[in-house]
């Protein structure tokens, strides 16, 4: 099933896309799309529906975030070995975890804003993992079937707060808008295999990252019985998963974002979302 949430920012509602790819308003049928919301057995409960005899809705018009909260955003560094290389980064023995502020989070058409004092905002398109079980000390076996679902999430960075600005990577990945997610929660089932997902990010139409992620270093069951042995992973956590070669910091030279620069990103399976990247007022 392909999961989505539409309307104005703080009045969106859940649907779900047909087989012809419309939209149909699960609203009253399901709980929004955030914690329990998207818990195994939610997302059971919505398969159950009928989705022909839900109302479609003709002009669904703004496509929120596929998830309304989430309890923790997680993020893995340096988890492609490409990029990786262009960093002049080792590649790590174990994962590289970090936060990303819950108030990142933001909508896959929206617009990104570059926060005041940046000079250095950069892109990084990334395989998000939503879970769907709680997941405690799991084997690498048991951990797909603590997931829901999988999404397009673009990683925003700002590398001089990130890196050069001391302390953790967090005030570099946490401001407003710096979390696009969606345009679909696309549950697990329909997705298969994760570690075969082409993605690729276009900067004003110019392919700058291009990858699979077969070329990730911890694949996705690695990650999630990983973190489960650190913390009590829960449902509605999103996990994004590293991003391939391409980004601006690994250019030469370095190339970062500019107010009127657009960013458009893709995932097998997962779909496409866009952003025009605007300065803060």
């Amino acid at each position: 099933m392909k999961l989505l949430r539409f309307g104005p920012v703080g009045q969106e509602k859940p649907g779900i896309l047909d087989a012809d790819g419309n939209v149909r308003d699960l609203s009253g049928k399901c709980a929004d799309f955030a914690g329990q919301g998207v818990s195994i057995e939610a997302i059971d409960a919505i398969r159950a529906i009928d989705v022909n005899s839900l109302p479609v809705v003709a002009e669904p018009g703004r496509i929120g975030s596929c998830l309304a909260s989430v309890p923790n955003f997680f993020c893995i560094g340096l988890n492609y070995a490409k990029h990786a290389a262009e960093t002049g980064a080792e590649p790590p023995k174990e994962p590289i975890i970090f936060n990303k502020a819950t108030s990142a989070l933001s909508g896959p058409f929206d617009n990104v804003v570059i926060p005041k004092g940046s000079v250095k905002s950069d892109w990084e398109v990334e395989l998000g993992v939503v879970i769907g079980r709680e997941a405690s000390y799991i084997s690498e076996d048991e951990a797909l079937d603590h997931v829901a679902g999988y999404c397009v999430i673009n990683d925003m960075s700002e590398r001089e707060f990130q890196i050069e600005r001391g302390g953790t990577w967090m005030k570099g990945k946490s401001a407003p808008t710096f979390g696009p997610t969606g345009p679909w929660l696309v549950t697990a089932d329909e997705v298969g295999d994760p570690q075969t997902l082409a993605l690729s990010l276009d900067l004003n139409g110019e392919t700058v990252q291009n990858s699979s992620t077969d070329d990730m270093i911890f694949t996705v069951k690695q990650i999630v019985a990983y973190m489960s042995q650190f913390m009590k992973l829960q449902p509605g956590d999103i996990i994004a998963t590293g991003t391939p070669s391409g980004v601006g910091m690994g250019m030469k030279p370095q190339r970062f974002l500019k107010a009127g620069d657009t960013m458009t990103l893709r995932i097998e399976k997962l779909g496409e979302q866009s952003q025009v990247a605007v300065a803060c007022e």
